[in-house]
């Protein structure tokens, strides 16, 4: 597993966990925006950035295999303290899931537009198991790219809202080079295997509802969370307090102990790279 680090060996501790087809560079705006001293870690998951790939990957990746790997990461880097930990996305549906099976492990705990999915019905099961037996039989690759400015320009038609220097940077360390001149990105193509399963979110609150680190749920305003999930754009929510928002969203936001709830406006779902420095305030008030 791939580490990258920044900041104070000293310092307190903030883990980040990056989201799907992403990589730990994915953090490194904010990185640059946070004003206080911190030691930030955070991982290549299984099969991304420079993580070395899953080796039995023939059937696709399995969410427990980031629980397990985030939990040994964890043993290795800060045995039995609890840990100020952040994800994104992927991330954020990670760690999340983890602070409610491991509530001792975790001080605190934000996640960046991450909180489940869209749930799942009992009569999905034999369709989402047919789609992911003929993905293995077919197989998945990743498409390449002519140059690092075309993996720039593709970064940017995803989010209207990522300046052109930022494409850029990100595009240098999502993909790599191949030998015929082209670039592709740096993922294991296993990954974009249907998964089998379906959401259950009975299962996913009940887990919530044993975190007892304090949380902070970050949305954007313009991401395609916002719209199946039915939050504001605008208004701050609590557990407990008047809510506009849909029942889908308050179900969610009832089953944690503790929570805040905040909206960056003028983001897409990569909220960390469209607005770091606003990100970054969140975070250092909410784990300071």
């Amino acid at each position: 597993m791939h580490l990258r680090e920044w900041g104070n060996a000293n310092a307190p501790l903030l883990v980040m966990v990056h989201g799907w087809m992403d990589t730990s560079f994915t953090f490194q705006f904010l990185v640059d925006a946070l004003a206080g001293e911190w030691r930030v870690v955070a991982p290549d998951l299984r099969g991304f950035g420079r993580s070395e790939w899953s080796h039995e990957n023939t059937s696709g990746y399995w969410f427990h295999d980031y629980l397990a790997d985030l939990d040994a990461l964890l043993d290795e880097i800060a045995p039995q303290v609890s840990v100020n930990l952040m994800g994104h996305s992927l991330g954020g549906n990670l760690t999340t899931i983890y602070a409610g099976v491991r509530p001792e492990r975790v001080r605190r705990l934000i996640s960046l537009d991450g909180f489940g999915v869209p749930r799942g019905s009992p009569a999905q099961a034999p369709t989402k198991i047919a789609k992911w037996l003929d993905a293995i039989k077919a197989g998945e690759t990743l498409r390449p790219y002519a140059s690092l400015a075309a993996v720039a320009a593709r970064l940017q038609k995803n989010d209207v809202y990522l300046t052109a220097n930022r494409a850029a940077i990100l595009a240098a360390e999502w993909a790599d080079a191949l030998p015929d001149g082209q670039f592709q990105l740096r993922a294991d193509p296993a990954h974009k295997f249907p998964f089998p399963t379906v959401y259950r979110l009975d299962e996913s609150i009940a887990i919530w509802r044993n975190i007892v680190a304090p949380v902070l749920w970050v949305g954007a305003s313009d991401s395609q969370i916002a719209q199946w999930l039915g939050y504001g754009k605008d208004d701050p929510a609590e557990m407990g307090a008047e809510s506009t928002h849909s029942p889908e969203f308050s179900e969610r936001l009832a089953a944690f102990q503790s929570i805040r709830f905040n909206v960056i406006s003028q983001a897409s779902h990569n909220l960390h790279h469209d607005q770091p420095e606003r990100v970054a305030r969140l975070v250092e008030d909410f784990f300071a």
